[in-house]
């Protein structure tokens, strides 16, 4: 892939608009974008902080039970690269209100024909 394939600022402008779409409803528990964003297949995963998730519906169901207190964050590194038209990874930390832990999360988006969406995820704490 040539170089000037990647970070394409039309393609990357797209990847962060959808990015700070999925961060908006994530911290306002906005369920239905958040499942919009996902990839909707057995092959999507999500490795949380304390769970592994296989398939969309698995990481709907965490989605939809999860506790819902305590979720807005700041995020404190961003980087998002993207690959082609099609293709990027999305990394940031973060720091949540009364806790000094970092926290990681990293996606892979796909551009599918109905938009950009994450499929595969991993959000962890640092110890």
């Amino acid at each position: 892939m040539p170089t000037t394939d990647i970070n394409r600022p039309e393609v990357l402008a797209e990847v962060n608009a959808v990015f700070d779409a999925y961060e908006q409803a994530l911290v306002g528990n906005d369920i239905e974008v958040l499942d919009t964003l996902f990839w909707h297949s057995p092959l999507t995963l999500r490795y949380g902080a304390g769970e592994n998730l296989y398939g969309f519906e698995a990481i709907q169901a965490f989605r939809q039970g999860r506790p819902t207190g305590n979720l807005a964050r700041t995020v404190t590194a961003r980087q998002v690269t993207t690959f082609g038209d099609h293709t990027a990874v999305a990394n940031i930390e973060f720091v949540r209100a009364g806790s000094e832990r970092i926290g990681r999360q990293s996606q892979t988006w796909v551009r599918m024909p109905e938009g950009w969406r994450v499929v595969a995820a991993h959000v962890s704490l640092m110890l």
